[in-house]
């Protein structure tokens, strides 16, 4: 295991990019002492940690047709686009069963990044055990507008994206001299002001840092890039993305095209792997 940092940032469906390239680490048997997952990286983190690989692009794929999975049917009746108790109790616990014992052995701190949407401020829970507390991975991976708030330990919290898409920072600042950021975005790729704000402010009328969030989050984002790119400069970041954009949506429902994202992942990955074991044991 590297003493080492790995930072997985969420995209919905472009995840699949970051499942590629987790399952290649699993095949070299690369593991870091830290793993902070955001959204759809706190998703692929789980089937990494547990060491099953192949899952994620399972999990992504298999259920596509399956009405109750995603889809405006799950939001009509569950409030949420994609479905809960389907994609976090039916699928880990019968019908692609999620090895937990493996994830309980996993000897480093697995971080689901979550957004406390009272304070409007990022939280970092620590997850060891995903059978009890697979709604850490929930709240992180609940996207505004089509997602309820999910409360853990009387909070309600939303997608870690809304206020921390990439935490690279709380990485460094946990300790992490060295860390490998796994981003779903591709090279030059900035980030847009979000229009729809009167819609996040009659979703969640109770909490306005929903909306003020969305408001600035394309600074926020844009932002955080630059301060990985300064990162990489002085050795704490080593950056795996796609080089080129693709045509897979936040929600994608097209097979061959989830496929060959994973498969660019993975061949990413792959294409760098000796620079990046010379950097991890430098």
């Amino acid at each position: 295991m590297y003493q080492a940092g790995l930072v997985l940032e969420g995209g919905g469906m472009k995840g699949l990019y970051t499942a590629g390239v987790l399952d290649f680490f699993l095949d070299k048997d690369i593991m870091f002492s830290s793993v902070y997952g955001v959204s759809a990286g706190a998703c692929n983190m789980c089937s990494y940690l547990s060491k099953q690989r192949g899952r994620s692009l399972d999990v992504n794929i298999d259920y596509l047709d399956n009405r109750h999975y995603c889809g405006a049917r799950s939001l009509l009746t569950s409030g949420d686009l994609f479905n809960a108790e389907m994609i976090y109790h039916l699928i880990p616990d019968y019908l692609d069963p999620y090895d937990n014992e493996t994830f309980q052995a996993y000897e480093g701190k697995a971080y689901s990044v979550v957004t406390n949407i009272a304070t409007g401020r990022p939280e970092y829970l620590r997850v060891r055990d995903m059978k009890t507390e697979i709604d850490k991975i929930r709240a992180s991976a609940s996207m505004p507008l089509v997602s309820r708030a999910v409360k853990i330990d009387g909070k309600y919290y939303l997608d870690g994206a809304l206020s921390d898409s990439i935490p690279l920072q709380k990485s460094i600042v946990d300790g992490n001299r060295k860390n490998v950021v796994v981003m779903t975005k591709e090279v030059g790729f900035v980030r847009q002001p979000f229009r729809q704000a009167a819609l996040l402010k009659a979703r969640y009328p109770r909490y306005p840092k929903v909306a003020e969030l969305m408001a600035k989050r394309h600074e926020t984002y844009n932002a955080q890039v630059e301060y990985i790119e300064r990162q990489k400069e002085t050795g704490q970041a080593f950056v795996i993305r796609p080089q080129s954009p693709n045509q897979v949506g936040r929600v994608e429902k097209d097979v061959e095209k989830l496929k060959a994202l994973y498969q660019q992942g993975y061949e990413d990955a792959e294409s760098c792997y000796g620079r990046l074991v010379e950097y991890l044991e430098a």
